[in-house]
């Protein structure tokens, strides 16, 4: 199983991440994320075997109480790229409310599944949304412009739960499934 743990967007924000998609579909190069599906990763797991799943089911709910988050806002707003604007890979937009409660659950949740033995991150934690990936640099120029001029605003939303959450991969694109969900208390 292709496993991460998200913040799923509400339905209600897919048309405010279409329009600032739309933005963007002239570049060239950009494979755009499903709207429908847009969600922050709090980390990425990847293969996990399916009988370590009540285990590490068990040391989310753990991480996810141990953080002592409770329902929070987060509003989304800005872009930014990964990993500079000199090279492009990803196109998301971030968080100008709730970056806290998200580090704090990240932190806890990082914490708990190195213990498990699943790979740290390499990088800083940024709470984002990815909007796009880019395949090739046909056009970053128009992506550094927009990055550069715009500061949309997409919305913002009810943080109550943390989702432990499947990836498989289609002809379509990838689908994500639900696997069990951890409540803020």
């Amino acid at each position: 199983m292709r496993l991460f743990v998200s913040v799923d967007l509400p339905d209600d924000l897919a048309e405010p991440v279409a329009d600032l998609q739309a933005e963007l579909a002239e570049a060239s190069g950009l494979n755009f994320t499903d709207p429908e599906q847009a969600h922050l990763t709090l980390k990425f797991l990847g293969d996990v075997e399916e009988d370590r799943v009540p285990t590490l089911s068990r040391e989310l709910r753990a991480a996810v109480d141990e953080a002592g988050v409770s329902p929070f806002t987060v509003r989304f707003d800005g872009l930014g790229v990964f990993p500079d604007l000199d090279y492009i890979s990803v196109v998301w937009f971030g968080t100008e409310a709730g970056g806290e409660e998200l580090r704090r659950l990240h932190e806890t949740i990082e914490e708990r599944t190195t213990a498990m033995g699943f790979e740290a991150e390499s990088h800083d934690f940024t709470p984002h949304v990815t909007l796009a990936r880019m395949e090739h640099a046909g056009g970053k120029e128009l992506v550094q412009d927009v990055v550069r001029e715009r500061e949309p605003t997409i919305g913002e939303m009810r943080v109550d739960e943390v989702r432990l959450t499947e990836s498989t991969t289609t002809a379509d694109g990838p689908e994500y499934s639900t696997v069990e969900r951890f409540p803020l208390e």
